[in-house]
């Protein structure tokens, strides 16, 4: 499997979402959120890297790997839904997590990183849109 380039923002916008996130401690494999889970925040993957899949009546229609620098859980988060995709942390992989709360409060008080990070929901829209003809 190759890693997705379509969930990775640029290294300036995770320096600043890193210094308020918090280290998410696990060991081996590990769900960081599940599809249809309530949002709790945005993950970072620092190191190693996570799969994202979605299921449909148990069928994976996406599966992708997503490495360093890649948000994963935006769409959920900022739209106030629950998280459309599965994501896993690999072993070895170090994430952070930024709370829903911190997250919505930095958008807020910080435009030109909001704008960042549509640049991000803008490649993972490409790249669902693209998978999406692929089926």
């Amino acid at each position: 499997m190759q890693i997705s380039s379509a969930f990775v923002a640029d290294p300036d916008l995770i320096e600043e979402l890193e210094k308020r996130a918090q280290p998410f401690a696990f060991g081996g494999d590990r769900i960081l959120f599940h599809q249809g889970d309530a949002p709790k925040g945005v993950y970072i993957v620092m190191k190693g890297s996570a799969i994202l899949t979605n299921l449909s009546d148990g069928d994976a229609l996406l599966h992708v790997e997503a490495g360093p620098g890649s948000l994963l859980g935006v769409p959920a988060v900022v739209g106030s839904k629950p998280y459309s995709l599965t994501a896993k942390a690999v072993d070895g992989a170090e994430v952070s997590v930024l709370t829903c709360d911190d997250f919505v409060h930095l958008m807020n008080t910080e435009p030109t990183l909001s704008f960042r990070v549509l640049r991000v929901l803008a490649e993972e829209v490409r790249f669902a849109r693209e998978a999406f003809a692929q089926l």
